[in-house]
């Protein structure tokens, strides 16, 4: 009887053995086909992300690959920070500047200056070849910027003409923009006054910008200028308003700080100018005037900025220094100067007097100058 017994126990047990063969091999073969399935479908999604750009082009009916160029009518293309060349590719035919992404990205892939071409605004012409658009986004006169320079010693009347003027908006709208202290980003040391936060230099803006953006702009590189050279904050309205103030008596950098200087001592002279500072720059400031002569009218003129009638420092700076006018007036040379007058204008020369007896022979050298020249002092301000 336990023969039986033992002999349908290994027959359960061959059967049992076998009916775990077969689902181990169904397991594996469901792994495998798994497997299987998971790379097909990675494999089609990106076959299907490469060929979108194509089939998209399909779809919507567009079976041109490429324009013939150069272009018809004009348009604004934005090409964004960090945009990558099918990226450049869907702006551009989204625009209808190219016929297809695939000729913008065929000719961006065999042009290896593509990598240079910069973000920002460009003016591109509709049905454009590939090629033709890589070359337009690589050419600088394809950027519809606007550029504006400011000369160094500008001042704030000069720049709401020139920003006025490329804009193409009124004065007006300038002038309101430079009294918006905190649109514009004036520092707390400015006091509301744009006046010499103007930091000279050329700039390039998008076509859309306003007076607002162009003058924070300004200002904010003014702000960074003084940053850089570790002036103290509490020093910035006064060093300023010196380097105003020599940027517009004189133009060869060599005289920078000894102009500072004769500046600071005629502050604290108390015995032959008794703190006037008696600059020309100033008082024509005071009547409107950006350069010249001052006529005796303007020297009678009574306003704050007239050092001839009045001690100190003017009430701000009066025009928009280079920084390296300011940085010669942190720390102005040594001397005991309290006169200068420049005696060529075709070198620059510029002497230097402790005395007004000296001064004036100094003075008598400007007048042989104009003398040998055949032209008066009136007449070089006539032509300033």
């Amino acid at each position: 009887m336990s023969e039986i017994f033992d002999e349908l126990s290994e027959t359960q047990r061959a059967a049992h053995t076998k009916a775990h063969s077969r689902a181990a091999y169904h397991r594996r073969k469901h792994i495998r086909t798994s497997i299987v399935l998971f790379f097909t479908a990675v494999l089609v999604v990106v076959s299907a992300t490469v060929a979108f750009p194509f089939v998209k082009q399909v779809f919507t009916g567009e079976n041109r690959m490429d324009y013939p160029g150069p272009g018809t009518v004009e348009v604004m293309v934005v090409i964004p920070e960090g945009a990558t060349g099918s990226v450049m590719a869907e702006i551009l035919y989204e625009a209808n500047v190219v016929a297809s992404e695939k000729a913008f990205i065929d000719a961006f892939n065999a042009d290896p200056r593509s990598a240079s071409i910069q973000p920002g605004t460009y003016r591109l012409r509709e049905e454009m070849s590939g090629q033709g658009a890589v070359s337009a986004l690589l050419d600088p006169a394809s950027r519809a910027e606007i550029t504006i320079t400011i000369p160094e010693g500008f001042t704030k009347y000069q720049v709401a003409d020139r920003i006025a003027s490329i804009l193409g908006v009124d004065r007006t709208e300038v002038e309101a923009a430079m009294a918006d202290a905190e649109g514009i980003g004036l520092p707390e040391e400015a006091y509301g006054e744009i006046e010499g936060w103007i930091a000279p230099l050329t700039y390039t803006f998008e076509p859309d910008v306003t007076p607002t953006d162009i003058l924070a702009t300004m200002v904010s590189h003014r702000v960074a200028e003084l940053e850089s050279i570790g002036l103290p904050r509490e020093d910035w309205y006064r060093t300023l308003t010196v380097a105003s103030i020599v940027e517009r008596e004189v133009n060869w950098p060599d005289y920078y700080g000894q102009v500072a200087r004769v500046i600071e001592n005629r502050l604290v002279d108390d015995s032959q100018v008794n703190g006037l500072l008696q600059m020309d720059s100033t008082t024509l400031y005071g009547v409107g005037k950006s350069g010249g002569i001052p006529s005796a009218d303007d020297l009678a003129n009574d306003n704050p900025y007239n050092t001839y009638m009045y001690t100190g420092l003017p009430p701000t700076p009066i025009s928009n220094p280079a920084i390296s006018v300011i940085e010669a007036c942190i720390d102005p040379p040594e001397g005991d100067w309290l006169f200068f007058v420049t005696v060529n204008l075709e070198t620059g020369e510029t002497l230097f007097a402790t005395t007004l007896e000296e001064h004036n022979q100094n003075v008598a050298l400007l007048s042989a100058w104009y003398s040998e020249h055949g032209q008066s002092a009136e007449e070089s301000t006539e032509e300033e």
